[in-house]
């Protein structure tokens, strides 16, 4: 049987990895990417109303580091993404209170400003969901475990391009990361924390 969760929203940041233009629209498994926005804004409303923080990364895909790896590189006469698909989706609803951090590679902590905003607002819990489930929201996760974060994973508002890599992040690296839940389960532990 899995523990109640029980979250200070004061001193915890959801932190929703790369809602945005070129990502979302993506072939993703096992939630496609307007599922995943619908969990993330269900999300962020409930975490805004507790009076926790609400947290947006996107990626700047035009600047996003390249390696050359073993994997089939992209073709070099690709055009370059429109600067519109390193943009949030709108249906996100980011809000003018929220924070909206940039990156340029897979994790939203190494040169950014992210530790720093959430070290400021005395921020102890990240929850983490957004795209994708085994590369940003993994990176992100492990930087924020190195550094001391108690983690919170949204299994259901976080997707990636097959669902076998999706449970292999959930059930062979988030569970000894932190805890997982859904969408439902955290908004109702925000509900009994306020």
């Amino acid at each position: 049987m899995t523990q109640a969760l029980s979250l200070d929203p004061k001193t915890t940041a959801l932190v929703l990895i790369d809602l945005q233009h070129g990502i979302v629209g993506r072939e993703l498994a096992p939630y496609s990417g307007s599922q995943v926005v619908e969990n993330a804004v269900r999300l962020a409303e409930a975490t805004r109303a507790a009076g926790g923080t609400v947290v947006f990364v996107r990626v700047l895909l035009t600047e996003l580091l390249q390696r050359i790896t073993d994997a089939a590189p992209q073709a070099s006469n690709a055009p370059p993404p429109p600067a519109i698909a390193s943009e949030l989706v709108p249906e996100a609803g980011v809000q003018a209170g929220d924070l909206v951090v940039t990156k340029r590679q897979w994790g939203a902590f190494y040169g950014t400003d992210l530790e720093q905003q959430l070290r400021r607002r005395g921020i102890r819990t990240i929850v983490m969901a957004g795209i994708a489930t085994h590369i940003g929201v993994e990176s992100t996760a492990r930087a924020a475990f190195d550094q001391g974060y108690d983690l919170v994973f949204i299994e259901d508002a976080m997707s990636t391009m097959s669902a076998e890599a999706h449970q292999n992040c959930v059930n062979g690296v988030f569970r000894l990361m932190g805890h997982v839940r859904s969408t439902q389960e955290y908004v109702e532990a925000l509900g009994r924390a306020v």
